[in-house]
């Protein structure tokens, strides 16, 4: 099954003034553009950078690709099903205005078949409206349409949430 997915936000905002927020991807707290305080982080084995293993949560990847201040793209190495990638770019529209676009291109095999559309797509469409939330308030101090969780997403969270507290008392 083939799945291609694509999030964008036009920004008020010159292109290099969006491309720094890619450049700020897995830098913990200075991390500008991943909702890390609400999902969980990204974050990698080494700096950004081709080569640099990692990912947030159950999905795994590598940085296959990375134009500072312009593009990047992981390819996904968890979890297993997952045959594809995703990528950031940055696209000028005007001397003002600036594109920013989140793509998965995948194809997804076993297990998967049924985990992305009954849990993972729901939870990443909400993950990538809350980083274009995050990049259209870091460059121009406001949202003009927030993203709001479905129903769905919050139960998906609410699991997550009772599972990682019923965890350690499983062991």
């Amino acid at each position: 099954m083939g799945v291609y997915n694509v999030h964008e936000r036009l920004i008020t905002a010159k292109e290099s003034e969006v491309g720094t927020l890619i450049d700020t991807l897995a830098c913990g707290e200075d991390d500008r553009l991943w909702p890390g305080r609400v999902w969980e982080e990204m974050e990698f084995d080494r700096p950004l950078g081709v080569g640099a293993v990692g990912g947030h949560g159950p999905v795994r990847y590598t940085v296959a690709a990375y134009v500072p201040g312009t593009w990047v793209r992981f390819t996904f190495t968890g979890p297993r099903g997952f045959h594809g990638f995703h990528e950031f770019t940055v696209l000028p529209v005007d001397a003002e205005r600036t594109a920013l676009r989140h793509t998965i291109a995948m194809r997804i095999t076993g297990l998967a078949r049924i985990t992305w559309p009954l849990a993972f797509r729901s939870a990443h469409d909400a993950v990538l409206e809350d980083c274009l939330d995050l990049a259209e308030l870091a460059c121009t101090g406001t949202i003009a349409r927030k993203a709001r969780w479905s129903p769905y997403v919050r139960l998906l969270r609410a699991v997550e949430r009772l599972s990682l507290r019923l965890a350690p008392a499983r062991a």
